[in-house]
């Protein structure tokens, strides 16, 4: 059964992840299984050398997996992440999807993949999750 009981409260509980949501991450869709993000590239996402900030592509990375494993268990943090760049992208927005590949007792994992508009494989990443107890 999912924590969140809509895509509403789970945006309004992620209005706490400030960093994400005040450079563009936006939570598109949510199920117990599957989390869709979006992010539309401006100027603030640049790096030097004019593509898209890898720490950027992260954090909308980062929001995908905790919006989808906080909506099974809250809390859950990321515990560790292996992240590969593929390609640049050429678009204008950006799409990570975090679907869940194990719901353990403690501990879960995700994978991540991200597009952009133009149908490119930008990044990919694996996110194992640890699930906090509950205090008491």
């Amino acid at each position: 059964m999912a924590v969140f009981q809509s895509l509403e409260d789970a945006r309004a509980y992620f209005e706490g992840d400030r960093f994400a949501l005040e450079n563009g991450v936006v939570i598109e869709s949510l199920s117990e299984d599957r989390c869709v993000c979006s992010l539309a590239l401006t100027d603030r996402h640049s790096n030097a050398e004019g593509g898209v900030m890898g720490g950027a592509i992260f954090t909308l990375i980062d929001l995908a997996f905790a919006a989808a494993a906080n909506n099974v268990h809250r809390p859950t943090v990321a515990q560790q992440v292996s992240m590969n760049f593929l390609s640049g992208t050429r678009g204008a927005r950006l799409t990570a999807t975090a679907s869940c590949r194990k719901d353990g007792r403690t501990s879960c994992v995700y994978n991540v993949d991200v597009t952009d508009d133009l149908g490119r494989d930008i990044a990919q990443a694996v996110i194992t999750g640890f699930k906090i107890p509950p205090k008491g």
